[in-house]
């Protein structure tokens, strides 16, 4: 007898709609990172792409917790002589809300194509209406933990 390793034949990817409000970031986009990687499904294999699509809304009302709001920077550069930029969490998640969470999602995929294949399938919109209706995506509740602030 042969022993072969089991692989997925085709992947019917689920729509999964996730309501940000009131959620910690670190944690939400943990959950954000293993539906789209596929851990939460029995045929998970490291090296396919056998996740589901994420839509997230109400990402401006992301929380985070301490003094994150005002010490958390970003950092990006445009290539040239003095091109860095940096700004703050309170100053990012008020001139575009979705970035933040996108950073921290992507931060948490695998590099290379992989990672840039299952970040296509997440899309974060700042309030709560979506474009996605068509797709029929099924409502995720994720958990808050009580007394975590």
């Amino acid at each position: 007898m042969e022993n072969t390793t089991y692989l997925p034949k085709n992947n019917e990817a689920q729509w999964y709609l996730i309501d940000a409000q009131g959620q910690r970031l670190g944690r939400l986009a943990v959950r954000i990172a293993m539906i789209l990687r596929g851990k939460d499904k029995p045929i998970y294999t490291p090296h396919m792409d056998t996740g589901d699509f994420v839509v997230v809304i109400n990402a401006d009302k992301l929380v985070v917790t301490g003094r994150k709001r005002t010490q958390k920077v970003y950092r990006r550069h445009s290539g040239r002589p003095g091109g860095m930029k940096i700004e703050t969490f309170a100053k990012l998640i008020d001139r575009l809300p979705a970035r933040v969470l996108e950073h921290a999602v992507k931060g948490m995929l695998p590099k290379g194509r992989l990672g840039r294949r299952l970040f296509t399938k997440l899309k974060v919109y700042a309030g709560a209406s979506h474009p996605h209706e068509a797709q029929q995506p099924q409502v995720l509740k994720i958990q808050t933990i009580p007394g975590v602030k």
